[in-house]
């Protein structure tokens, strides 16, 4: 700005010392008053009257062009005085505008798109910025303002994200345990006469927690992708322990696993076991086989029960989002246990499969050596 308000004095002081040169150099020279009274002497000592006349005629004709060569003189000289006085005012005038666009008025719709781009969420685009600028502070103040909203932004996110991978997380793994009070409620309602009224409430409200849960986890559903899994080299003597922890109704036989390294999330392969046990005491209800062996880079584990199974329609959608199957019927569940159990194998690199025959039903989950 401060330049923009030397240009405009210099301009003005210019147009003033300008007009006051055209002024003060526009005056006419005196006319020759010597040679007209040397002529008005001659005329009157000739005593010719004519000649007298054009002695006058001759001098005031002299004197008058003079003064109008004078005046012409004069004429061009303000015109050139105006020309360039409207040159350098128009050139001061088409500077300051340009300096008006570019640094006034510029930065301003820069401004102005900047502020309609962060209404519309978009903080990852920075205003441009001239830090030499007369708005250059002004501008880096918008995008520090910028930079904030993001990382506020950003803050939000992970703390949403965060709070529903919490949510889904622990929602689902209480169906398991719930699941466990209901199976040991029902077999101490088969065995005993005795109680059964508090058996009943017991399982009444066994099944209002898991009606809860469910609907608690379908809340959080979309944010299931989220969930963190952070798979790392272990020992597969470590299958144990989860395909015992899994087998709460003791449907297990023995089983022998094969010693190696193998990649896993030891958190997230829990809860696939729990999903792939669980399921076959509901559906199945026999007795689990479990099998190991090596699949090229995979650890196969296979967990097969000799119930009933699904219907060959059935078996390309048992990993369906919701999906269940016609022996779902009567039964509770939301159709969520294998599609999760696939998210979070492929997330740890492994793979999980499922297959009918005669035997029975077989799942097989590939762990990534």
């Amino acid at each position: 700005m401060r330049k923009a308000a030397v240009i405009v004095i210099c301009a003005s002081a210019l147009a003033l010392i300008g007009l006051l040169l055209l002024f003060g150099s526009n005056e006419l020279p005196p006319p020759d008053t010597v040679a007209l009274n040397d002529a008005v002497r001659n005329a009157e000592q000739s005593g010719d009257s004519a000649e007298a006349a054009r002695m006058l005629t001759d001098v005031l004709t002299r004197i008058y062009n003079e003064m109008e060569t004078a005046q012409r003189v004069n004429n061009r000289r303000l015109m050139v005085y105006l020309c360039v006085l409207i040159g350098l005012l128009c050139a001061a005038g088409l500077w300051l505008v340009l300096y008006c666009e570019r640094g006034v008025l510029a930065p301003f719709r820069d401004l102005r798109r900047f502020a309609e781009s962060v209404a519309s969420g978009n903080l990852d685009i920075p205003l441009k910025m001239d830090r030499g600028g007369s708005f250059g502070a002004f501008t880096e103040s918008f995008d520090i303002m910028r930079e904030e909203l993001k990382r506020a932004r950003e803050n939000e996110r992970e703390a949403s994200r965060s709070k529903k991978e919490l949510v889904a997380s622990l929602s689902h793994d209480i169906k398991t345990p719930v699941a466990s009070i209901k199976a040991v409620a029902e077999l101490m309602m088969a065995k005993s006469q005795d109680n059964t009224e508090q058996i009943g409430v017991i399982l009444a409200k066994a099944d209002q927690i898991d009606l809860l849960i469910t609907n608690m986890f379908h809340a959080t559903l979309e944010e299931l992708e989220q969930l963190s899994i952070a798979p790392e080299d272990l020992p597969s003597t470590l299958l144990y322990e989860l395909l015992q922890n899994a087998d709460y109704d003791h449907k297990l036989r023995p089983f022998t696993i094969p010693e190696c390294i193998v990649r896993m999330d030891k958190e997230r392969l829990q809860q696939v076991f729990d999903n792939i046990i669980s399921n076959s005491y509901k559906y199945a209800g026999t007795d689990i086989h479990v099998s190991a062996y090596f699949a090229g880079t995979y650890l196969a584990v296979e967990v097969r029960d000799t119930g009933p199974g699904v219907a060959p329609d059935d078996l390309p959608l048992v990993f369906g989002k919701f999906y269940r199957g016609g022996n779902a019927t009567g039964k509770s569940g939301s159709g969520l246990g294998l599609y999760i159990s696939k998210h979070l194998m492929s997330k740890m690199g492994g793979d999980i499969r499922c297959e009918q025959n005669e035997n029975g039903f077989k799942v097989k989950i590939l762990l990534a050596m």
